[in-house]
């Protein structure tokens, strides 16, 4: 037996010897106190004389005030077991949201005989502590613990929670990323633009390809900052958190290269996440509309109510579109609103209209 197996199975041991006090009290509160308790009140009610209120107030204490105790004893001795399977075996077994009395009791009047067979199995024989850690520690995660359904409904409040952090701290990033190109590289292409352009009016009619030179390279210049303009403001527009929706949306609508009418009625802002997968939604959905509908003009309509931000784009182009892989980006769309529990609907009939709708959580 090597000296790590020794100590794991003394802490068995002294986890098992600690358990005897513990499943006696436990059998106390649980057992021998309510039964005691209800008892005496019986035979208090029994032998009492009509109006003798002392023996009337014996009966409430037996009747309900001790039982009431034992029961609010139940939980604390809970959670002194939880405490003792993680400081001497290392098994952390997290409460439940709402305690199961049943679960809880049912386990303190079992320990009172299990405590002890396994206290003596493992003082006997600590080559199977291994075996009786497993065991005392599998009827503590069944009674002690959340059951199945609340175990699942812990777990799906914490992988929300975990996806509400992650579309967070993404949201977060992209606007530190936006910053930093705005005040940035973008800035130096401003500089250098500007200054092409100083040359090349400051060195007209110079002849050769030197002048040639300078005029592609202020050409150039102004093109990429025209390309450094659309990236950052798709990354996340700045004047989405200065302005709000209505002002972004607006300035989506004028760049669309169709006639774009737009309905904007949220009244209290959303979230900036949430916000922002709005924004994106529409600035993408126009964008699939001008390159794949052939439609001659689109609606945007955006309003808060109950709670929600409601999206809908609609199309008079040639319909058919689908979340298939299609390329045409509709797929990534669903996934956005998908993101933060939203929900999204497509209806495209061959012929049109095409209608997109996307319903997120308006969360403040």
């Amino acid at each position: 037996m090597t000296a790590a197996h020794a100590v794991s199975s003394w802490r068995v041991v002294l986890h098992t010897l600690v358990g005897l006090p513990l499943g006696v009290s436990g059998f106390v509160l649980t057992g021998v106190l309510p039964i005691g308790a209800a008892y005496c009140a019986g035979w208090s009610l029994l032998y009492a004389a009509p109006g003798d209120r002392p023996m009337t107030g014996v009966f409430v204490l037996l009747a309900v005030v001790a039982p009431g105790l034992a029961l609010a004893a139940v939980g604390r001795l809970a959670a002194v077991q939880r405490r003792r399977f993680r400081a001497l075996l290392g098994a952390g077994i997290p409460a439940p949201a709402r305690p199961a009395r049943g679960r809880l009791i049912a386990y303190h009047l079992l320990a009172l005989f299990t405590a002890p067979v396994f206290a003596v199995v493992a003082v006997a024989a600590p080559w199977a502590a291994a075996r009786v850690a497993r065991a005392d520690t599998a009827l503590a995660r069944a009674l002690l613990g959340p059951g199945r359904r609340a175990e699942l409904s812990m777990r799906v409040e914490s992988l929300a929670r975990s996806r509400a952090d992650i579309v967070a701290a993404t949201d977060a990033e992209r606007r530190r990323i936006e910053r930093d190109l705005h005040d940035g590289a973008q800035q130096r292409l401003v500089s250098l633009a500007m200054n092409l352009g100083m040359a090349r009016a400051g060195l007209a009619g110079t002849p050769g390809p030197a002048m040639r030179a300078i005029e592609d390279a202020h050409d150039e210049a102004v093109e990429a900052l025209a390309a450094m303009r659309e990236f950052v403001r798709g990354l996340h527009p700045a004047v989405l958190d200065d302005r709000g929706l209505d002002a972004a949306l607006s300035g989506v609508a004028a760049r669309a290269p169709l006639p774009v009418r737009l309905r904007v009625d949220v009244p209290v802002r959303c979230s900036p996440a949430v916000e922002a997968i709005a924004y994106f939604v529409v600035s993408e959905a126009l964008t699939n509309v001008s390159k794949h509908a052939g439609a001659t003009h689109a609606e945007v309509a955006v309003h808060r109510a109950a709670g929600r931000l409601r999206v809908v784009v609609t199309d008079d182009g040639r319909g058919g579109a689908s979340t298939g892989g299609d390329g045409t980006g509709l797929l990534g769309l669903a996934r956005r609103a998908a993101a933060v529990d939203g929900t999204f609907a497509l209806h495209s009939p061959v012929g049109g209209p095409t209608t997109i709708t996307v319903e997120l959580p308006c969360g403040s």
